[in-house]
């Protein structure tokens, strides 16, 4: 068990400072003239007082205790956690990036101005789509900004369209978007191959679908391989297809979402182009569209007149502004530097690799953990807990045991269609001997699920913090400390 940190008040001692500013130069005023009375504490706030080493090592201490892609394996499924290339961090601080202000003249702005512009290009000709918008600050977002465009096409049309078909297997954000955007959601289920159920949506669609929200693969890791026919019912009935691009991963320089016959696509830089994942972002989520939606792209879209570059807000037809200035811009250069270095064959290979890793860990997995669907999968691969239920053990169960080895769990009860669902997502970027690792790791706990299965059942033991009560936390959290 890991040594327990002390809060930084509990380290607090009274007079100690980490930052000694001086003595101002400018002229001391009174607060009581500049703020209301009734504004100001009646005595100092409680701060903690820590000398600055002492503030560093507490600091530092604790970010230990993160997890991340640059300390160990991240399989989380349907996220893809994988490695951020360091010369991405570098480029992205450049000071012709970093001293920019996002209200200056474009004529002075030309070098990130043709960056947006080239980005926009390269991320259309993936994605198989004609235009593309850098704006929306994460997948959600660019979901938001897809059905914000989707609407606009069927209202320029004079059309009101009312549902959005989601599979049962979706991503959360996908009906949430839609309920957001006042939209209905209908939803579809899989069929046994856990691929959708054509005659399900061929009963779903009608004339007031305004569009299906699908992601290909699919969540359980699966290609839809009736992806045409699945198009073909949409657009008969008058509605759009819309592409949540959380698992382009499996499928770049092989297959394109615009050629499956997508209208609507978001991409996602932080998963997709090795840009950093988590912690709440940064994040960039940019959608890509087919000509006929080009009008309703929110502004500014970024221009070129074969000599200059610049911002074209005279859309008239435009949805409109969805982000401040012009998106999360160095999460965009992070990414197209990592385009750039890949170049078409390396980003194939990404998928290539991403889809290999996941297939071997299916075959080494799939003896000792239930796997739900026969075959192969694409970039991730679902197996469930149903061997180990017998004995008391739940996928949680198996999450919680992993940390022991330290491995941080794959995702697990997602997709919520599978039960007791663990959901791994290797990237391409693990070598066979960390996946090889990983493996001994979940078939050693198979094994002990028969053997000393309340040692599974107490896990983790080795961490700071053994099994929490995560009802009791989701319900009661303890938010503050107090002495």
């Amino acid at each position: 068990m890991k040594e327990n940190q002390p809060t930084i008040f509990e380290i607090s001692k009274p007079g100690r400072f980490a930052l000694d500013l001086g003595k101002g130069d400018v002229p001391a005023c009174d607060l009581e003239t500049l703020v209301p009375a009734h504004l100001l504490r009646a005595k100092p706030a409680e701060l903690p007082e820590v000398s600055q080493p002492d503030l560093m090592r507490h600091y530092t201490a604790l970010s230990t205790r993160n997890f991340g892609v640059d300390s160990g394996f991240y399989p989380l499924g349907s996220c893809t956690m994988k490695y951020n290339p360091k010369v991405n961090e570098d480029v992205c601080r450049y000071p012709g990036f970093t001293d920019l202000h996002p209200l200056q003249d474009p004529e002075s702005a030309q070098g990130a101005l043709e960056l947006l512009y080239n980005m926009a290009q390269h991320l259309a000709e993936l994605a198989g789509m004609d235009a593309v918008t850098l704006q929306p600050a994460a997948g959600a977002h660019g979901e938001l900004t897809g059905l914000k465009i989707i609407k606009a096409y069927h209202r320029s049309r004079g059309e009101t369209r009312t549902k959005v078909i989601v599979p049962d297997s979706a991503h959360g954000t996908n009906p949430a978007t839609a309920t957001v955007c006042g939209l209905e959601t209908v939803g579809v289920k899989s069929a046994g191959d856990g691929l959708v159920c054509l005659e399900a949506l061929k009963a779903a669609a009608g004339p007031d679908t305004a569009a299906l929200m699908l992601t290909n693969p699919n969540t359980l890791g699966l290609f839809e391989k009736n992806i045409r026919e699945i198009a073909e019912i949409i657009h008969d009935a008058g509605g759009l297809l819309y592409y949540d691009g959380a698992n382009m991963n499996a499928i770049m320089g092989l297959a394109r979402p615009g050629d499956m016959g997508f209208d609507v696509v978001h991409l996602n830089l932080h998963k997709t182009f090795a840009t950093p994942h988590g912690g709440g972002g940064p994040g960039s989520g940019p959608v890509g569209v087919k000509k006929p939606l080009i009008p309703f792209l929110p502004v500014p879209v970024p221009s070129f007149d074969g000599q200059k570059y610049g911002l074209d807000y005279d859309r008239p037809s435009s949805i409109g502004r969805i982000h401040s200035f012009y998106g999360n811009f160095g999460v965009i250069v992070r990414a197209y530097a990592y385009i750039r270095a890949m170049g078409p064959e390396g980003l194939r290979q990404v998928s290539e690799d991403a889809v290999l890793n996941a297939n071997y860990c299916l075959s080494r997995l799939r003896e000792d953990y239930h796997a739900p669907f026969a075959g192969n999968c694409l970039h991730e691969c679902v197996l469930t807990a149903r061997n180990q239920k017998p004995f008391g053990v739940k996928a949680l169960d198996i999450a919680k045991r992993l940390l022991d080895y330290g491995y941080h769990p794959p995702t697990i009860y997602f997709p919520l269609i599978v039960e007791e669902a663990l959901m791994i997502e290797p990237t391409e970027t693990e070598s066979k001997e960390t996946l090889d690792g990983f493996i001994r790791a979940m078939r050693e706990i198979a094994a002990e699920a028969g053997t000393d299965a309340a040692r599974i059942l107490s896990a983790p033991h080795s961490t700071v913090a053994g099994r929490l009560d995560e009802t009791a936390a989701a319900r009661k959290p303890v938010v503050r400390w107090k002495p």
